[in-house]
């Protein structure tokens, strides 16, 4: 039982380990909003502008471009259906940015769990052991404690970074979709106040 819990408890560190590392490398700020787009957002204010911005966001693939390229493809609907059909797409993309953090969240919940149970299978047996041959090393018993009280400090050291960088990907996840929705609105603001000034005169 001990073996299980302890590959178990292996297990969990390196799925966690990797899906750190992953959602380190995919929140990158300049992966999620490429600077030459946000650039090219701040240049795009008049609809002869769209094209250059629709080429920019072709060339730096990340999910502000493909939002963007969404809303320059939906210019000739009502700003309300553009601005609708734009947030249905939002909240697809944040849900990609967050893929792999509920892995994080389970992990947090679990690795604890995983370490006690190691620690009373731990215990179990080794009672059981001292029921046959009695307290006679005192040597050993201290040993074997130490070595099952382990699993309650490996579940601790694994749940502890899993639980700080979950907080930490959540939080800049909820702070880069608003930095994609500010830009996404300097993007469609000027666009249809421009179709407003061509309207009226």
């Amino acid at each position: 039982m001990e073996l299980f819990v302890y590959g178990m408890l292996v297990l969990t560190s390196v799925v966690g380990l990797a899906f750190i590392i992953e959602r380190g490398i995919a929140l990158r700020r300049k992966k999620v909003i490429p600077p030459e787009v946000q650039a090219a957002v701040e240049g795009c204010q008049a609809p002869q502008d769209v094209g250059m911005l629709r080429r920019v966001c072709q060339q730096h693939e990340s999910p502000l471009s493909r939002l963007l390229i969404l809303a320059a493809d939906h210019l000739s609907w009502p700003k309300a259906e553009n601005v609708g059909a734009l947030q249905t797409r939002a909240r697809h993309e944040i849900t990609r940015l967050e893929r792999g953090l509920v892995v994080l969240e389970i992990i947090v919940g679990i690795a604890p769990l995983l370490g006690l149970v190691g620690t009373i299978a731990g215990m179990m047996t080794l009672f059981g052991e001292l029921g046959q041959t009695g307290l006679n090393d005192a040597a050993k018993l201290a040993t074997g404690i130490a070595f099952i009280l382990n699993a309650t400090l490996i579940g601790l050291l694994i749940a502890i970074p899993s639980l700080i960088f979950w907080s930490y990907y959540n939080k800049k996840v909820e702070n880069l979709a608003v930095e994609m929705e500010a830009l996404c609105d300097d993007f469609i603001r000027p666009q249809y106040r421009e179709q407003s000034t061509l309207v009226e005169k």
